[in-house]
């Protein structure tokens, strides 16, 4: 365990400073200066622009105590990075502003590497940020780069635009649930490697799959708060309404052998998915767009005119699935 006392700077040089070039997460000639000086420096490619994003994640209100610090590191960066994604836009530095209550190399160690791991698998390099003693929290700031005028935004959905999402939903629910019921019933600490739990303690931001639907598709969000909540943004946004088909949306492994009902509050109003809903043109073809986005992409539904949103069963006779989206605020 390091010492309480390390300082500021001692710490940032042990978990999060390169060590030189081999020992930086990504080597990119976009970064003129990283992390080390009172501000970065950052090069975007010509006729590119910047897209920033922000997030927080708070112990207690986005995660537990006891959670695993190696999948925190990893997460909040992916939280993060799926922003990025959602404006099919490509990394070009992070910022992590940490705040811990003490400097302890047993909680450092592990978090930074989920962190730095993440970061060069999705070539994010981290370019600065802050430390500071405090209750345990991460701030990710991301910087992206898109070419000017084609960034996705929320605005851009069209009736008879097809609902599309990619990968699968419902898991960072389920996996909720199963670590709220474990520590109702005082068992065994948490497990990063529960496949009960691996999209609530591994989310997979869906950069490629940005990138892929960027010249594609009318509009994008990441579905952070839930399906409904989410794809309600778009609506609201695009000024149109939409038809989800409740037998078409892909469900999480993990929810297999759930009952329907909590099968279907998961897929539609869990959040933490951090995949992908998109607003595609019905002439767009899917498959060489999934092959190059690495994940499949579903059609759930279809937007509309109207301001309505409503999911129906297979006989298009319609459901009750209005549960709320996540909000910070609420109890």
């Amino acid at each position: 365990m390091a010492s309480p006392s390390l300082s500021e700077f001692d710490l940032i040089r042990r978990y999060f400073r390169p060590a030189g070039p081999s020992g930086d997460p990504v080597a990119d000639a976009r970064v003129v200066l990283g992390v080390g000086d009172d501000a970065a420096l950052l090069r975007p490619d010509a006729g590119h622009e910047v897209v920033v994003s922000t997030d927080t994640v708070v112990e207690g209100r986005h995660f537990f105590p006891d959670h695993p610090p190696e999948s925190l590191g990893h997460k909040a960066l992916a939280a993060s990075l799926s922003d990025l994604a959602a404006m099919g836009a490509e990394p070009l530095g992070v910022l992590l502003s940490l705040a811990v209550p003490e400097a302890e190399d047993a909680w450092l160690t592990p978090f930074s590497e989920g962190f730095l791991r993440l970061a060069r698998a999705m070539r994010a390099p981290l370019v600065g940020g802050d430390t500071v003693r405090g209750p345990c929290s991460a701030g990710v700031t991301v910087l992206g780069q898109v070419p000017a005028g084609r960034a996705l935004q929320r605005s851009g959905a069209r009736p008879a635009d097809r609902v599309v999402v990619t990968g699968e939903l419902g898991g960072a629910a389920i996996g909720l649930a199963a670590e709220i019921r474990r520590r109702d019933e005082g068992a065994r600490p948490p497990d990063a490697n529960d496949p009960v739990c691996k999209r609530l303690f591994w989310p997979q931001p869906r950069l490629a799959a940005g990138l892929a639907l960027r010249e594609h598709a009318h509009a994008a969000i990441d579905l952070s708060d839930g399906l409904l909540a989410d794809l309600e943004h778009v609506c609201a946004a695009s000024g149109c309404g939409a038809r989800v088909d409740w037998p078409a949306v892909p469900l999480d492994p993990a929810l297999a052998g759930a009952d329907a009902a909590l099968a279907r509050d998961c897929a539609l109003g869990g959040g933490d998915d951090y995949e992908l809903l998109l607003a595609v043109p019905p002439e767009v073809e899917l498959a060489p767009l999934a092959e190059a986005a690495g994940v499949a992409l579903h059609v759930i539904g279809e937007f509309t005119a109207g301001d309505a949103i409503r999911v129906v069963d297979a006989a298009g006779a319609p459901l009750d699935a209005r549960r709320p989206g996540h909000d910070h605020f609420a109890d």
